[in-house]
C-alpha cells in the first residue's frame, strides 16, 4: 500500500502502537480501539499522542534512514558487509539514486503514520473533557511532531503533499504537491503553537521526560529559521533556548552514555526501551538499531557490530589536533580502548569505525536490546546556530563567543579577529565535527547558499555525480504509479 493511502486509509484504528502512562514508550493492546469509542478519559488521550511518537523510531527515519545520510553526505561509507550489502544507500551516497531506490520510499513514507497520528490528536483531543492543562500539553505535542514529521520531508523532498486532518473514506485519497513554501508555513504555525502551549522540560517527571517541550519546539522553530535564512528569528528564538536553562555537558561524551540520556544539553531525543519486542525488524521494535549497525565488524566489541557507517579518511583530517570530540565519535589506530578492548583498524575499509553511539555488552547483551536514544536536537547545534546567523548579518566579533562556548570544551583554543567568511567555514565546520553522525551534516550541505556550497565540497571529496538535482530526492515511483496527481522532482 502506498504511503498516501496509508495515510487516508487507517482511521479506523486511531493509534496502531500506543503506550501506556506509566512510560510513554510502551505499548498497550489495541483490541477494540476506534476513534468511536477510544477518546473517552485522559488515559485515552495519553496513549493517543503516545502514539505519534512511535514512527520517529522506526527504520524509515531515526532507526535507520536519517544517520544514513551522513553516508551520502560524505561522512562515512556503507561498510557493512560490502558487496550489495546496504546497496540502496550506496548507491544514494554516490548520487546514482533512481526513482525505485528502496532507501527514499523509506524516507518518503516514514513521516506520514506519525503526521495521521498528530492529525488524529488535534481533531479529537480539544472536544474531551479533560484536565485543561494536560489537554494543552497534548496538543503542543501534537503539534511540534507534525511540524517535526513534515520539515524531515520538506527537505528531502520539496514539495509534498499537505494533509492537516485525518482522512476518512470520501476524501480526495490522492492528494498533489503542495508548494513548499506552503509547508513551511504549516510547520512554522505548529511549532509557534507548540511553544505556547508546551511545559518546561523541568516540569516533567522521570516518567513523562522525553516528550516535546517548550524548549524543543523553540530550538527546532530556530532551526527552521535557519533553514530559510531568516537570521534574525534564529538569534530571537537561540536567546529564548537560552533562558530556558539549557547547557553543555561537561564532557562531550556525556550527551552519548547510555545512563545519561535526556541530559541538560538535550532539547530533544528520540527514546528507545531497549524492548524489541517480538521482531527486531518490526515496527513495534523499540531498541536502538544504532550499536548492532554500527560496531565493528568481526570484532566482538558490542552485541551485533556489523560494521556499517565507516568513516571515511577525509573525515578524519577535518578534525583539529587534540579535539576531544575525536576520541568519543570514532574508533582509530591506538585510540582509547573501549570496554577493556583495543581497536584493530583492520576491522573496517577505512581504517576507522564509529564509536558515538555503541553500547556495551554489559548494557546490550544481545544485538536486539540496545536502549541508547537518537540526539536529535541539543544546545551545541542551537549555539552553533546563533553564531551563523550572528555572522551572516555582519555581526562577526558577536558570533566568536558561542563558537568558542563550543570549542572550549573540545579543548579547543579560542578563535578571534576572523573576517566574515572565514567565520562561516569555521562554523560550517564545528557544525561537521560536533554533530557528526546525528543525520545533520546532509542538511547543512542542501541549504547554505542554496546548496551550492554543499555541491562545491561534495566534488572537492571525488562525489563528482552530485548535480543540482540531487539536492532534493525523486519522488518515489511507487507513489507515482498509485497516485498520478504527484509529480516528479526536476531532472529524475
Amino acid at each position: 500500500m502506498n504511503t498516501i493511502k496509508n495515510i487516508l486509509a487507517v482511521t479506523v484504528l486511531a493509534i496502531l502502537a500506543i503506550s501506556c502512562s506509566d512510560d510513554f514508550l510502551d505499548r498497550a493492546p489495541l483490541d477494540s480501539i476506534n476513534t468511536d469509542n477510544y477518546y473517552q478519559t485522559e488515559e485515552d488521550a495519553v496513549n493517543a499522542i503516545n502514539g505519534a511518537y512511535q514512527p520517529l523510531q522506526w527504520p524509515k527515519l531515526y532507526n535507520m534512514r536519517m544517520w544514513t545520510s551522513d553516508i551520502m553526505a560524505g561522512n562515512s561509507i556503507v561498510g557493512a558487509g560490502g558487496g550489495d550489502d546496504g546497496r540502496e544507500t550506496q548507491d544514494m551516497a554516490n548520487f546514482v539514486t533512481t526513482t525505485d531506490n528502496p532507501g527514499v520510499l523509506d524516507l518518503f513514507r516514514g513521516p506520514y503514520p506519525g503526521i495521521l497520528r498528530s492529525n488524529i490528536v488535534l481533531e479529537k483531543i480539544p472536544a474531551m473533557d479533560i484536565d485543561e492543562s494536560l489537554k494543552n500539553r497534548i496538543l503542543g505535542e501534537a503539534h511540534f511532531l507534525r511540524a517535526h514529521y513534515y520539515f524531515i520531508l520538506v527537505r528531502f523532498f520539496g514539495d509534498v503533499p499537505l494533509i492537516t486532518e485525518p482522512q476518512v473514506p470520501g476524501d480526495d485519497l490522492r492528494p498533489a504537491r503542495t508548494d513548499k513554501s506552503l509547508v513551511y508555513d504549516l510547520i512554522i504555525d505548529d511549532l509557534t503553537t507548540a511553544k505556547e502551549l508546551l511545559p518546561t522540560k523541568s516540569s516533567y517527571s522521570s516518567n513523562d521526560l522525553g516528550r516535546a517541550t517548550k524548549g524543543a519546539a523553540t530550538g527546532l522553530l530556530a532551526k527552521v529559521y535557519l533553514t530559510l535564512g531568516e537570521w534574525e528569528n534564529v538569534i530571537s528564538l537561540s536567546n529564548e533556548v537560552d533562558a530556558l536553562g539549557y547547557r553543555l555537558n561537561e564532557n562531550y561524551a556525556d550527551n552519548f552514555d547510555v545512563y545519561n540520556k535526556n541530559s541538560v544539553e538535550s532539547l530533544f531525543e528520540v527514546q528507545y526501551t531497549g524492548d524489541a519486542g517480538e521482531d527486531f525488524w518490526s515496527n513495534e521494535n523499540q531498541a536502538s538499531w544504532l550499536s548492532t549497525f554500527q560496531g565493528p565488524r568481526n570484532s566482538g566489541m558490542v552485541a551485533g557490530g556489523w560494521g556499517w557507517n565507516q568513516p571515511t579518511q577525509e573525515f578524519i583530517n577535518s578534525y583539529e589536533a587534540n579535539d576531544l570530540r575525536k576520541d568519543a565519535t570514532v574508533f582509530y589506530e591506538d585510540c582509547p580502548d573501549f570496554d577493556g578492548q583495543k581497536y584493530n583498524p583492520a576491522y573496517s575499509i577505512t581504517g576507522y569505525n564509529l564509536r558515538k553511539f555503541l553500547v556495551t555488552k554489559a548494557v546490550s547483551a544481545t544485538y536486539d536490546n540496545s536502549p541508547m536514544n537518537f540526539p536529535v536536537l541539543r544546545y551545541a547545534d542551537v549555539l552553533l546556530m546563533k553564531a551563523e546567523a550572528l555572522n551572516e548579518l555582519n555581526r562577526t566579533s558577536e558570533a566568536e563567543a558561542p563558537v568558542n562556548e563550543v570549542r572550549e570544551r573540545a579543548g579547543l583554543i579560542a578563535i578571534s579577529g576572523k573576517s566574515q567568511s572565514e567565520l562561516k567555514e569555521i562554523i560550517l565546520n564545528e557544525r561537521r565535527i560536533e554533530l557528526a553522525f546525528e543525520g545533520q551534516r546532509w542538511f547543512d550541505l542542501v541549504r547554505v547558499d542554496s546548496g551550492q556550497w554543499g555541491l562545491d565540497f561534495l566534488h572537492s571529496i571525488g562525489k563528482v555525480n552530485a548535480t543540482e538535482k540531487h539536492l532534493l530526492f525523486p519522488i518515489p515511483l511507487k507513489e507515482i504509479e498509485s497516485n498520478p496527481n504527484l509529480t516528479q522532482n526536476p531532472g529524475y
